[in-house]
């Protein structure tokens, strides 16, 4: 079993395969999702809303994102392992460097996850400069929930359709070598995968991104919080079945069924 890297990612982008991610938080889920056949592992700080029962992500912690991070990668042995940056922990380039660091070293992520942009550029620069693989975050930022005002669709209206395709193209530029795109209109999460060369993961963002994440939780329907619009419960599908789900998720993804238009934000 052949481990997959960045440079595999982008033949997939490049030969339109579709990428496949999903959340793990520890080693059990971690097995069943590599046996059923996905690319990406995401230890999302979304760990402090459905695993650890917060309101937000924003309690999760340093310490508690390398603990789940060596978690999943103690018995990874396909998929790339990419582990969110929490609340706060990448404020100046240099305290990011000291996160992304712990990560890397103590948890064994193959790259780390930053939300935000122009504000991050510099820090993507700093890190990647300094052989820190990245995957930058756009569109709805969890860690901004306070600041948005909720959990809306970003993206909206042409100002900020421009903007935040500034940002993408800015953070590719700075060394970034993945993006996540949440919760933005269909169109233009399109847009910003033919735009950039690096490969986009679409989550409430459309079908036709590179690739689709969803939180682990949401899609087996066992979220203690209320599952977005954007989700399936691939749980009920399968009949019970948790890596019948998972293949189901894989599967509708490279498929291209999923997302469908009822999960597909305009």
């Amino acid at each position: 079993m052949s481990k997959i890297t960045i440079s595999n990612l982008n033949a997939m982008k490049q030969a339109g395969d579709k990428i496949v991610a999903l959340t793990s938080y520890d080693a059990s889920f971690t097995r069943i999702a590599e046996q059923s056949g996905i690319d990406v592992l995401l230890v999302g700080d979304s760990l402090g809303m459905v695993v650890q029962g917060h309101a937000s992500t924003l309690p999760v912690s340093v310490d508690d994102m390398v603990y789940h991070t060596a978690n999943v990668t103690r018995v990874s042995e396909r998929a790339l392992v990419i582990a969110d940056m929490p609340f706060m922990s990448h404020a100046t380039p240099t305290r990011a460097l000291d996160t992304a660091g712990r990560l890397m070293k103590e948890g064994g992520a193959h790259m780390v996850k930053i939300e935000g942009g122009a504000p991050q550029v510099e820090t993507v620069r700093h890190l990647t400069e300094r052989a820190v693989p990245v995957c930058a975050h756009l569109g709805l930022l969890p860690q901004s929930i306070h600041q948005l005002g909720g959990y809306r669709v970003q993206g909206r209206g042409e100002d900020a359709a421009e903007a935040l395709l500034r940002d993408a193209v800015a953070l590719q530029h700075a060394g970034a070598q993945m993006l996540v795109v949440e919760c933005i209109p269909a169109l233009l999460a399109a847009e910003l995968s033919r735009a950039l060369d690096i490969p986009v993961i679409g989550i409430g963002a459309g079908a036709d991104t590179d690739g689709q994440v969803l939180v682990l939780y949401d899609m087996l329907g066992i979220s203690v919080n209320q599952v977005p619009s954007f989700a399936h419960n691939f749980l009920k599908e399968a009949g019970g079945s948790i890596g019948g789900a998972i293949e189901a998720y894989a599967g509708a993804v490279r498929s291209r069924r999923f997302p469908a238009a009822e999960h597909t934000l305009a």
